[in-house]
């Protein structure tokens, strides 16, 4: 009998480093990810590695922010769990969104409602569902883990950054919101915001390369975050001992946000 984690992402960053530290510390792996022809043979690669950690890896090719889908993979994922087993771990970490001005002196090319309505969803709102139904299916018992991935961008400004940034923020709200909800429950609830990291998230970034190299300058550990340091301390903050630490903003940075 092993608990499960539902990593929300898993396919690369951050999601992928999380998945494979929390298989190497026995926990099942139940993954969301979005993935096309081009890139669904990295999934598959994660996929098997985590199997070869003696653990499930369980892959869902879907798009997470569709309810349909998502109670597709929370069904499926009360007949796979055996008795006694729960998802001890959500992991959060959708990054798909319009990255554009909110305002253009012409209005031509900035972002439009639609535009700002789906990265909020996609990138914020969507951790209140997931929640939600993993809650109330009674999936995940006391002792429950729920982290989400933010940034500096939930309080810093960047070009093009504003609707990925509202999102950011209201990330951090939920957070704190299920954190007081939650809490007779027994779940822990978090928001984890790591420096600068090099992933295919960030690279979709206009400016990207300057936001990298800044954060070399800036970091005091004198290099960039990586998905492994979020994912080693994650490993960490799943033992039961921390279930004290709720409702905070992590930084798992090097130091990085505290230097002006």
């Amino acid at each position: 009998m092993a608990d499960w984690a539902l990593i929300l992402g898993a396919s690369s960053g951050f999601g992928e480093a999380v998945s494979l530290e929390l298989a190497s510390r026995g926990l099942n792996i139940l993954g969301v990810h979005l993935d096309r022809k081009a890139t669904l043979a990295n999934a598959e690669r994660i996929q098997k590695e985590i199997e070869a950690k003696k653990v499930q890896g369980v892959f869902y090719n879907i798009n997470a922010a569709d309810a349909e889908k998502r109670a597709e993979v929370i069904a499926d994922a009360k007949k796979r769990l055996g008795p006694g087993e729960n998802i001890r771990v959500l992991f959060h970490s959708l990054a798909f969104g319009t990255l554009k001005p909110l305002v253009t002196p012409d209005g031509g090319d900035q972002v439009s409602q639609p535009q700002l309505e789906m990265t909020l969803d996609v990138m914020a709102n969507s951790l209140v569902y997931w929640t939600q139904d993993v809650v109330r299916s009674g999936l995940m018992g006391r002792h429950g883990r729920v982290y989400a991935m933010t940034s500096s961008g939930g309080t810093r400004v960047w070009p093009q950054y504003g609707p990925v940034s509202a999102a950011k923020a209201a990330l951090e709200s939920h957070c704190r919101q299920l954190a007081l909800e939650l809490s007779k429950s027994g779940v822990s609830v978090n928001a984890i915001r790591a420096g600068v990291t090099d992933t295919p998230a960030l690279r979709k970034i206009p400016g990207s390369d300057e936001m990298l190299e800044i954060a070399r300058k800036r970091n005091p550990s004198g290099r960039l975050t990586t998905p492994q340091d979020v994912a080693k301390a994650v490993g960490v903050l799943i033992d039961p001992a921390t279930q004290w630490l709720t409702g905070n903003t992590l930084g798992v940075d090097g130091g990085e946000d505290i230097v002006g």
